[in-house]
């Protein structure tokens, strides 16, 4: 026989000591310190969005601080007497003796209706001349009034209410950019002048106002910040993401479709699913270099056109397009699958029919975010030629496909290289459309996700 098992000094004894200091309502030393070191990381998780929400919002602000201003801008309207004598002197209304008056002409002629508006209100000129009030003027304005009267030559000779732009320092004036003092020690304005565009805003010649101009007018020079738009730059992106639509989702998810459907598993198809995922990681870059040697060097398309640039950024867009939709074609149950085949529908019914349908929303999805990373895409632009300075808008397609033209991200990156604060101001601003170009984007992605989106 076995000898009996005691338990006498086991905790399972009747009359075991009972250590009072164990209860479930006071904390060891390891449980306290186990709770702090969760709520250390809490912490510390919390601390990171603060910092990250924080640098956004300084972001934000400073962007749109210095980019708001460029909505507005610095207006005169002046009456301008179009005098015969000095810009039809053969009196036939030719348009080849119109375009033989030059836009100096056309800036005396501002010039001395701004002195004669001055005198008509009463304001004293303050010693100024006719050179000094003509540098008020923005050099946009007589190329301005020249092509209005080229274009409708029965204005000759009559009297029209010009709105013409102030110039860049005037208008940096009201922007806080330029001030008394700055203007005493700057050869483009003077103090006077500052006077003066206070005289004549408290007359009602002088305003500031909403800039149209801003989203419609191509790019100025570098002596005419106030007259810079976006508006090639717009056509531009908008001509190259029709390129990169039209080319890279037909593309991207008939080859998702193969990958995922079709292809059969071997070593052919690991290496181009392997291609693939690291063409996803290039720099952008290297697309701008391939685009160069190949559409431009090798194929002869024209540098800084649309077609080159919807080109390759179809090329870096493509890998973009395939990765999501092949994860939405996996995310379908195969019980879809199963059950259209098991009715007698043929493969490429049931993916046409039944798959692809279901899959739409991520597709979509992945179409609109790879569309709005290159829409934001600079360095491959730079490198085809698209940082080229374009004043003519690009034609209607095709044939506009093949003009020269701009891009938003180039624009920007244009405007930030050139001395003057003015420009600073127009990338701040051409940022703020960008952003609102990237968000519309974001919210068609959702939109149409949430309008797909089915439950099984």
């Amino acid at each position: 026989m076995t000898a009996p098992i005691s338990l006498k000094g086991s905790p399972l004894h009747p009359r075991a000591a009972i250590d009072t200091r164990a209860s479930l309502l006071l904390q060891d030393p390891r449980t306290k310190a186990r709770n702090a070191t969760e709520k250390r990381f809490r912490a510390y998780g919390l601390s990171a969005i603060v910092v990250a929400l924080l640098a956004l919002v300084w972001l934000l602000v400073s962007i749109f601080g210095n980019g708001l201003p460029a909505f507005r801008q610095t207006f005169m309207t002046i009456p301008v007497t179009l005098d015969a004598a000095l810009l039809d002197k053969g009196g036939k209304r030719d348009p080849a003796d119109l375009s033989k008056a030059t836009t100096v002409a056309y800036g005396k002629l501002l010039a001395a209706s701004l002195g004669a508006e001055i005198t008509a209100k009463g304001i004293d000129l303050g010693g100024m001349d006719a050179k000094a009030l003509a540098k008020m003027i923005s050099e946009e304005s007589p190329a301005t009034l020249r092509n209005r009267v080229l274009a409708d030559p029965s204005l000759i000779g009559t009297t029209i209410n010009f709105t013409l732009l102030a110039s860049g320092r005037i208008d940096g004036y009201y922007k806080g950019r330029v001030s008394l003092e700055s203007a005493a020690l700057d050869k483009n304005t003077s103090p006077e002048q500052l006077a003066m565009a206070d005289k004549l805003k408290a007359a009602g010649v002088l305003s500031t106002s909403f800039n149209t101009g801003f989203m419609t007018m191509p790019d100025a020079s570098d002596k005419r910040p106030e007259a810079a738009g976006l508006g090639v730059a717009i056509v531009g992106s908008l001509y190259m993401m029709f390129v990169v639509l039209a080319l890279a989702l037909p593309i991207g998810v008939a080859t998702s479709v193969y990958l995922e459907e079709f292809a059969p598993k071997n070593k052919f198809t690991d290496l181009i699913e392997v291609n693939i995922a690291n063409l996803a990681a290039v720099p952008s870059i290297v697309y701008g270099i391939l685009g160069l040697s190949i559409f431009i060097n090798f194929a002869g398309l024209p540098q800084s056109a649309p077609i080159v640039g919807g080109l390759v950024l179809t090329l870096m867009t493509l890998p973009r397009i395939i990765i999501p939709t092949r994860a939405a074609l996996k995310a379908v149950p195969p019980s879809i699958r199963d059950a259209a085949l098991g009715i007698g529908a043929s493969r490429l019914q049931t993916i046409t029919h039944h798959v692809l349908p279901l899959a739409m929303p991520g597709i979509l999805t992945g179409t609109i975010i790879g569309l709005a990373q290159a829409l934001g895409e600079t360095a491959p632009l730079l490198l085809i030629g698209m940082v080229a300075f374009v004043r003519d808008f690009p034609g209607a397609p095709p044939e506009g496909l093949f003009d020269p033209a701009s891009a938003l991200p180039v624009q920007i990156y244009n405007w930030t290289q050139r001395g003057d604060p003015g420009f600073v101001e127009r990338a701040s601003g051409a940022i703020i459309v960008l952003l609102v170009f990237l968000i519309a984007m974001n919210a068609v992605a959702i939109y149409f996700r949430r309008k797909f989106e089915r439950r099984w």
